[in-house]
């Protein structure tokens, strides 16, 4: 005789960042009771499951089949199972697969249980020295220098700290772009946080460049002070680093996204600005 069993439950359950004992004991109790557990590696997590004498089945949940086996968890809820889950470390969603199968679970009227515990960013944003009342965090930057300007220019006015994760190959050319739009913002390099090799690197984006040196290894969380309060550009000074610029040489695309990103000011009115002053016209006040 079969035992009928009512809706299920998807647990989004936090792992630890890097010490395997920073996971709490309400999420181990839930990875014990669990029918199964979807997971971004399901290697890595079996790593963290012989960690702490762990035994539920294990499915993959990743970027690439995200979409079918968000439907897959939902029908297996819907029947009554509970399901995990995971992210390789720190919560899942933040910058890892998992909204598909949430919101496939609000849309079907299914129960998720969000449990607290360890994210890099909120770690980071409490040791970095920077404020913390307000904070933007804004995943990885784009790849390429100028997408990446671009991004900082849509943050350039914001005052709240920034908060971004980083590829440890990319970070000393993020820091070179930092430095040159804003030498004189405090940054802080979060580096294998609750890790063996832990390191806080806190000053100019120039100074924690030097500190950095040739460095390419490690999980890296990158902090930027928001924008100073009172920062205005009068036309006039704005006036002449468009000149300067355009004897180096830049075009008012370029000149126009780099520096929306050094002023927050909108772009367009930069671009108009480079136009106007390149055919030798008084720029519109």
């Amino acid at each position: 005789m079969s035992v009928h069993r009512g809706p299920g439950i998807l647990h989004l359950v936090p792992t630890p960042i890097g010490d395997p004992e920073d996971i709490t004991l309400r999420a181990l109790r839930v990875l014990r009771e669990a029918d199964l557990v979807a997971a971004e590696d399901t290697r890595t997590t079996a790593m963290l499951f012989r960690a702490h004498d762990l035994h539920a089945p294990l499915v993959s949940y990743h970027d690439h089949n995200e979409v079918a086996r968000a439907a897959e968890l939902v029908e297996r809820i819907r029947g009554g199972a509970r399901v995990a889950l995971v992210s390789d470390a720190g919560t899942p969603l933040v910058n890892d697969p998992g909204w598909r199968v949430v919101r496939a679970c609000i849309d079907a009227g299914l129960q998720i249980d969000v449990l607290p515990g360890a994210c890099a960013a909120i770690v980071a944003l409490a040791g970095a020295g920077l404020p913390v009342d307000r904070f933007y965090y804004g995943g990885f930057l784009p790849r390429d220098e100028g997408p990446r300007r671009e991004a900082l220019a849509e943050l350039a006015a914001l005052r709240a700290t920034l908060v971004f994760y980083e590829s440890p190959v990319r970070l000393a050319t993020t820091l070179d772009t930092l430095a040159h739009l804003w030498p004189t913002r405090p940054v802080c390099v979060a580096r294998n946080l609750t890790k063996e090799h832990e390191q806080w690197i806190r000053g100019t984006a120039a100074e924690a460049r030097a500190i950095l040196g040739e460095e390419t290894r490690g999980e890296v969380v990158l902090l930027v002070g928001g924008a100073p309060e009172g920062v205005t550009f009068d036309p006039a000074t704005l006036d002449a680093r468009i000149t300067q610029l355009m004897s180096e040489g830049l075009g008012a695309r370029d000149i126009a996204s780099q520096l929306a990103a050094a002023t927050g000011l909108p772009r367009r009115e930069i671009y108009q600005r480079a136009v106007a002053l390149s055919r030798s016209e008084p720029p519109r006040r």
